[in-house]
């Protein structure tokens, strides 16, 4: 059995990824320095990261759900999602223009997200416990990135880097449960007018709510469980886009209006 990893091995390797996003420059994969496909490691060094982060002033505003996709989890050999923190500074107001740079490597992802009015603390949540912490949904757009250089990233290299996470826009027209279907609500991802990724709801592990079981048990298994006013991205509907700098990128889901972000040129 492979030794855990030490503290000191942990914190090091979470300043490579700090690093990284302070001077612009994408680092090495950390997978080689952990041991092979150990989830818990990978997640002690986003952990650190967290805490750093908290203990800077960062607000902890919500999580995103990363490899809700069956074909993604294939291609990395995972049987689950994994999930990333979601930061106060990393919003941005729709249609607002993304700075040249905030972003390593940024593509972007057609998501559903939801915004929780009760806490969702209990042991093994239902699907029933979801539906009645969710106090609403909006159409959103996550702005993935990899700290690591050219993507080069397996399970443990994304789960380490906040699971490539980097910023997110939330649409302005909110929407309860019984006001659209999240299973069955197309997306389509558009840049000049033209779809360039779709998918539906049935797409984020056979619905966007399954996604949010499984974030709500993993929650509390690992100590930090959701809490009224966060915030959940449920994973994405369709393929990422790769992001053109000085372009426009709308998604729209159905039931859900749409929303924009705007890249600032490089």
């Amino acid at each position: 059995m492979a030794r855990k990893p030490s503290a000191t091995k942990i914190n090091a390797l979470a300043k490579r990824l700090r690093d990284a996003q302070d001077t612009g420059a994408p680092c090495r994969p950390v997978r080689a320095d952990l041991p092979e496909r150990d989830l818990n490691a990978a997640y002690a060094v986003q952990d650190a990261n967290t805490r750093h982060w908290l203990e800077h002033g960062r607000r902890l505003v919500g999580r995103k759900i990363g490899l809700t996709s069956a074909v993604v989890q294939t291609q990395l050999g995972v049987d689950q999602p994994d999930f990333g923190m979601l930061f106060a500074d990393m919003a941005i107001p729709d249609g607002a223009e993304v700075p040249a740079g905030a972003v390593l490597q940024p593509r972007i992802e057609g998501e559903v997200s939801f915004v929780l009015g009760d806490d969702l603390d209990m042991e093994l949540a239902t699907v029933a416990d979801v539906t009645r912490a969710i106090d609403y949904a909006v159409a959103s757009i996550e702005i993935v990135g990899s700290r690591i250089a050219d993507w080069d990233i397996n399970i443990v290299d994304t789960i380490a880097d906040n699971a490539s996470s980097g910023l997110f826009v939330l649409g302005n027209e909110p929407r309860g449960l019984d006001d659209f279907d999240p299973r069955l609500c197309g997306m389509v991802v558009e840049h000049r007018g033209e779809p360039v990724s779709v998918g539906a709801g049935a797409a984020c592990l056979g619905n966007p709510l399954n996604a949010v079981v499984w974030l709500a048990r993993e929650m509390v298994t690992r100590g930090r469980p959701l809490m009224a006013g966060d915030i959940v991205m449920s994973g994405a509907l369709g393929p990422m886009v790769p992001v053109t700098p000085g372009e426009v990128y709308e998604v729209r889901i159905n039931g859900l209006g749409s929303v924009r972000a705007a890249f600032g040129a490089s």
